[in-house]
């Protein structure tokens, strides 16, 4: 829950999110159906008012035009200067009576209507600047309306959008989960609509069946394979031992050595794949743990403490981690190899050509070495450290020195020595 309140915090911090790109889309769209509605409505109103200056207009012009045929003289409320008149109504066919909608001067419009009566002009115009006033009144509250949509619309889009938002984090959440080995993590389709989402979530849950089937069969193959060698092993191991003494015979028993090694460290890798080891801690002197595992190990290290170091760890699963960690430094790397405590970390580095970049980028895989410049091996030894880290509840990271070499480094859990 507070992984999921956290990504929800950084959906909304971030403007890229799937939600703001949603909130922007309905925005737009409330924003467009709002222009088209408003330009709609003040076409509408504009060409209302044109029809009643209009009919204004001619209604004031009529009863002008019936005195000037009755008495020849023209009301003097009528305009009967041509210069006084707007150019576009003169140009008009006045025989029957022009209309013409003056808005030379913005603020004030006139709303002009003339008829020609033999052959002499006669206009009036009606003031529309009521008109104006109104239509600018209706636009300022539409625009008013469509902001006080926009308030509404906005936060119940970003409300909207968190559910889907919600399913596709818990995707991306299972999905890292997944590829950090975790791979009884499922997302859960059970009782959900069907739509895209859920599908994507069914990919994923399907591919994380299909990928831990064949993780497990791999498991049970290395495994098995390394049971049914253990007996011929053992058998080639005691033959090797009654072999006399030469340089052949030698070289025989070391390779016999190696292939028993291999076969035990498969061993070691299944039951760490299975999840059938667990650690037993106990509170120790981590200086002392370090320096007896380096001195087993049978390999030149050069050890530096920083105080006094106590952790509470497995010592025999944290022996078998440092010794696995300086041989591949030796094996791998070049000398000096370096093995520093401070507190509860370790850390241990050679001065070789380092981590090959897909180590660093996947961790460690079983068989293989990563790059040909840092020697051969079976890529197990890495791989068991690892393990064993995840047991005694460790974190073990991997990163090359600035200056050159590889550097492991294992972080233990403290505890702090009892006075006394």
């Amino acid at each position: 829950m507070d992984a999921d309140i956290v990504q929800a915090a950084r959906g909304l911090l971030n403007p890229r999110s799937q939600r703001w790109k949603i909130v922007a889309l309905v925005a737009m769209a409330s924003c467009a159906v709002a222009l088209a509605v408003g330009v709609l409505v003040h076409r509408s109103t504009f060409d209302r008012s044109m029809a009643i200056g209009r009919e204004r207009a001619q209604n004031a012009l009529g009863p002008v035009v019936d005195q000037y045929r009755q008495t020849g003289v023209a009301d003097p409320l009528s305009v009967q200067d041509p210069d006084a008149m707007p150019p576009a109504l003169l140009r008009q066919d006045l025989e029957q009576v022009g209309f013409w909608y003056d808005d030379r001067r913005p603020d004030i419009p006139w709303m002009w209507a003339a008829e020609s009566v033999d052959g002499h002009v006669i206009a009036v115009q009606m003031e529309m600047g009521s008109e104006l006033r109104s239509l600018q009144a209706l636009d300022r509250h539409i625009v008013e309306a469509s902001l006080a949509v926009l308030a509404v619309v906005v936060p119940l889009a970003a409300l909207a959008a968190e559910p889907p938002n919600r399913r596709l984090r818990r995707v991306a959440r299972t999905a890292r989960r997944i590829a950090d080995g975790d791979l009884d993590a499922r997302i859960g389709t059970a009782g959900r609509a069907r739509d895209e989402i859920t599908d994507i979530s069914s990919a994923v849950d399907s591919m994380a069946g299909a990928l831990q089937e064949r993780l497990l069969t791999e498991q049970r193959f290395t495994a098995d394979v390394a049971h049914e060698l253990r007996t011929p092993l053992m058998g080639l191991l005691t033959a090797s031992e009654l072999l006399p003494e030469s340089e052949a015979t030698d070289l025989v028993r070391d390779r016999v050595q190696v292939l028993r090694t291999l076969v035990e460290n498969l061993l070691e890798i299944s039951r760490l794949d299975a999840g059938a080891e667990s650690a037993d801690h106990a509170v120790v002197p981590l200086d002392q743990v370090v320096e007896e595992s380096v001195r087993r190990a049978g390999l030149q290290a050069r050890l530096t403490v920083t105080g006094d170091p106590v952790a509470d760890t497995d010592p025999r699963r944290l022996d078998r981690i440092v010794a696995n960690l300086v041989a591949n430094a030796h094996r791998h790397g070049r000398p000096p190899v370096e093995v520093a405590v401070d507190g509860t970390t370790i850390v241990i580095r050679d001065h070789g050509p380092g981590f090959p970049g897909e180590l660093l980028a996947d961790g460690p895989q079983r068989f293989r070495t990563g790059a040909a410049e840092r020697g051969h091996g079976h890529g197990l030894g890495l791989t068991i450290a690892l393990g064993q880290a995840r047991v005694i509840g460790a974190e073990l990271t991997f990163r090359n020195a600035p200056d050159g070499g590889a550097v492991a480094v294992l972080r233990l859990r403290g505890r702090t020595r009892p006075e006394g």
